[in-house]
Order: structure tokens, then sequence, then C-alpha cells
């Protein structure tokens, strides 16, 4: 066997070795990666979900102005500037003309929770099965393994009632998040091309694809989950009014705001007014208990469909299951931010994976 024969012989073997090499580095790097992306989840969680709320708000604000700017010809930085004021001119109004009656009404709503807790505890413990409920409910629902049913209805009142009293709270996070996300508006751009710099020369195209589709639909979630927000939260103010609900506004107020946790908001809104209705009679939450059916129904047959056609649509299975996911990674802040962290991923999935054939489909 001549020597260039001996080498040909060897060369498969050569390559294949080269090959498999190449695979094993290009895993090795993947786990890296991977790895270092979980440390960082779980090292600086409470930092990320800061800054998807800075870009949050940017997306507003930016979508706003873009708005504005289509409509009036105004530069980008002008719109901006008029879309800053007339927010801020909005809160200090109806802060100035109703911030007190609106604190009013959430204190008096959070004491009757408190109230109403109490008394369904009592009414609970005059009846056997009532009995028996409370001695094996967990202490995080107040029952008597360990709490109380005061507690339970001190954090229903918090949870529900708290949002402006954890905002005062973390007031320093806030202002994070607005400042943040006012330099992410003025200029996004910038911040955009400093990712864009991080990523490979050959995959440059697709991020710029990717990075305008998230925020796309980020903004299409945003108008969407306003719209919808305010039509549960009429609703189910009026409802209650008609009723004779005490603190209707309130509880309206509260059913909007929960909403914006989709499906798992809307019992975090019913169960105050329910509470309350309880002291009203059986009655009168058998009608609270229809009319949030009643709202959620319209919701999530009229109203969702609706937005959905010009908005983002999200599997209920994958949104349920991501407020689970994000919730126990990141806590409340993770709950709140669940959907649109979903659908901005959904919207990056798409762009990154190919499409199914007809053929391929299940």
């Amino acid at each position: 066997m001549t020597p260039s024969s001996s080498n040909n012989a060897s060369t498969p073997h050569g390559e294949s070795g080269s090959e498999a090499t190449v695979s094993i580095s290009r895993m090795l790097r993947l786990t890296l990666i991977a790895a270092a992306v979980m440390l960082a989840i779980w090292l600086i969680g409470d930092v990320l979900m800061v800054v998807f709320a800075s870009a949050l708000f940017a997306v507003v604000l930016h979508g706003l102005a873009r708005v504005l700017a289509r409509h009036t010809k105004l530069p980008h930085g002008a719109a901006l500037a008029l879309v800053t004021l007339g927010l801020l001119l909005i809160l200090v109004t109806v802060g100035w003309t109703s911030g007190s009656d609106i604190a009013a009404q959430f204190s008096k709503l959070r004491d009757a929770l408190v109230t109403q807790a109490s008394a369904l505890r009592s009414q609970l413990e005059a009846w056997p099965q009532g009995r028996l409920l409370i001695q094996y409910l967990p202490q995080s629902m107040g029952g008597s393994q360990g709490g109380s049913f005061e507690s339970l209805s001190t954090r229903i009142a918090g949870s529900m009632t708290g949002f402006l009293g954890s905002a005062f709270g973390a007031l320093g996070t806030i202002a994070v998040v607005v400042i943040a996300g006012l330099y992410f508006a003025a200029d996004p751009s910038l911040y955009a091309n400093g990712i864009l710099r991080l990523v490979p020369l050959q995959w440059r195209d697709k991020g710029r694809e990717v990075m305008i589709a998230a925020a796309d639909t980020l903004w299409a979630w945003v108008a969407g989950q306003a719209l919808d927000m305010a039509v549960v939260g009429l609703l189910s103010g009026f409802g209650l009014w008609l009723i004779g609900v005490p603190l209707a506004f309130g509880l309206g107020c509260l059913a909007a705001l929960c909403n914006f946790i989709p499906y798992i908001g809307a019992i975090m809104g019913a169960v105050p007014a329910l509470l309350l209705a309880l002291s009203l009679g059986l009655r009168e939450t058998a009608m609270v208990a229809a009319l949030y059916a009643v709202v959620q129904f319209f919701e999530g047959n009229v109203m969702a469909p609706l937005i959905q056609r010009h908005a983002v649509k999200m599997p209920p299975a994958v949104t349920v299951l991501s407020q689970t996911l994000f919730g126990g990674i990141f806590g409340f802040p993770g709950l709140m931010l669940a959907s649109p962290l979903t659908a901005a991923l959904l919207a990056v999935g798409d762009r990154l994976t190919p499409k199914l054939d007809e053929k391929e489909r299940i």
C-alpha cells in the first residue's frame, strides 16, 4: 500500500472525528448559554421584570406617539412629549379631583372585606360542614392548620385592593420603570441597535425582524387589553350598582385592574364582590355571581374574538400555564406580566421557527 492510499484511507476517519468535535463543541456552547440564562434568571429575576416592564411602558408611549404623529404630522419627539404631558395631565387631574374619593372607596372596600371575611368564618363555625372545611383548609387560605380566617381576609383585602398601597410602597421601582420607559421611547433605535450589535452578522437581519415583531405584538396586546379592561370595568361596576352592592365604583375599578391578568384576574376581581354581596343576602350573592359570569362570557366570546382580530391571539392553555410558570419564577410581578411576556415570546418563536406545511399538520 502506497503512502497516498494510506492517507486517503485515513481521511474519512479524520473528517468524522472533526465533525464529532464540532458537534460536541456546539452542544457544550448551547449548554453553557442555557445555564447562563437560567442562572441570570435565578439571580436577577426581579431586575429582568423591571427591564421588561420598562420596555412595555416604552412600547405604550411609542405606540401612542406614533399614532399621534401619523394624524398630526408632528415629529416623533414632539408627539412623544405631547403624549407624556397628556398622560401626566390626566393623572394629575384625576388625582386632584377624585383622588381622595378613590382612596376612600378602596379603603372602605378593604375594611368591608376584612369584616365580611370574619363574619363568614363565624357563619361557617356554626355549621358542622363549615367547621370541617375550616379544619382542613391550609394556612394560606386561613384554615385552622396554622392560620386564621382573619389572616385570609387580610390577604384577600391586601391582594385585591392593595394596588394603590403596593404602588406607593414600590414607588422607587415605579419611578425606575417610568424613567427608563421614557428614555426607551424617546430613542428606541439607539437601544435596539445596541442589542443588534451583540448578534452575529449572519443573524442580524433575522434579529431585526424578531425585535420589530416583538414590539408590534406588545403594542397590539396592550391596546387590546386596555379596551378589554375598560369594558369589563364599566359592565361590572354598572351591574353591581344596579344590584345594590356597596362600593360598586371601587369594585368595578378592581375588576378592570384584575382583568389585566387574563383568566386568573377574572376570579380575583369577582371574589371581593361576592364577599360584599354575602352581607346583603344569598339572592344578591347569586345575582353578583351571575353578573360576573355574564360579563366574563361576553368578554371571552364577544370582546376577545373582536380584539384578537386586530391584536394578539394566544391559546388559553398557554396563557394559564405561562401565568403559573412566570408567577412561580418571578412572583407576583411575573404573574402580572406573564401574558405580555408570553405574547412577545410567541411572536419571537413564530419568526424563528419555520411554518408547518399542510401535510405536516396534525
